[in-house]
């Protein structure tokens, strides 16, 4: 069995957030690899699915960030998942937005939801980190990360989201590289950005994202039901 933790901060103030991009990476894969509804249990909200033939716990937290190992700790200890069976998605701002990184163990680097986590359950976890980009000064950091994604980050976050759950498979085998380069191709992120300091990169040539694909009118199709939905029009409007 394996858990899967999206961080983030509970209530629909905070859903359009880039702090909030781990609970937005487990909503698509919740939708897109049809896991059961999602249920409140150990101080969260969580959906349980198979992947490659392997049973997976997802969860989010509702213990706000810097609580956030509260919850996980609770998910592991019921189910007996180790922390080397635990995946936990979360923003970085130390990756340009759509770069993503998979390394277990390590330090938080600052971030309250990772800090939180080792404290419950020590550093032995997989950690899922997905790029935001720095806005460029340490003064600056809270409002980037507390605030909304912009209307041309579309470009990228949505097919990042698309890709993250086609290619879960390899995550779930623990083949992180396999993950990582097959999520660099379908995005187009396979060159490091140029320009200014976390500068998104340019999105790929051909749209892999199923919203991309049902374009209608020029408008992208999004979503109607679940999480997934209300985030991605209230951030981006859509009928």
């Amino acid at each position: 069995m394996l858990l899967m933790v999206g961080l983030g901060n509970p209530g629909p103030q905070y859903e359009g957030n880039r702090h909030n991009i781990g609970f937005m990476a487990v909503d698509e894969i919740a939708r897109a690899l049809s896991f059961g509804p999602w249920s409140k249990k150990f101080h969260g909200e969580i959906a349980e699915g198979v992947i490659e033939g392997r049973k997976v716990i997802l969860l989010k937290p509702l213990t706000f960030m810097n609580d956030s190992g509260r919850s996980v700790q609770a998910a592991a200890a019921f189910y007996k998942i180790p922390p080397a069976d635990i995946l936990v998605f979360h923003d970085e701002l130390d990756l340009p937005p759509g770069k993503v990184r998979v390394k277990l163990g390590g330090g938080h680097g600052g971030h309250n939801g990772l800090r939180s986590i080792d404290a419950h359950l020590g550093k032995d976890y997989r950690r899922v980190r997905l790029g935001i980009g720095h806005p460029g000064s340490k003064e600056r950091v809270n409002p980037h990360v507390l605030g909304d994604f912009a209307k041309v980050d579309r470009e990228w976050l949505e097919p990042l989201f698309d890709e993250i759950a086609r290619h879960a498979g390899p995550l779930v085998k623990g083949e992180d590289a396999v993950f990582m380069n097959r999520l660099s191709l379908a995005t187009g992120g396979s060159q490091e950005p140029t320009g200014a300091k976390g500068a998104a990169p340019k999105a790929a040539a051909k749209g892999q994202s199923h919203i991309r694909q049902a374009r209608t009118g020029g408008k992208p199709a999004l979503p109607t039901t679940g999480p997934m939905a209300g985030m991605l029009k209230k951030l981006f409007g859509g009928d």
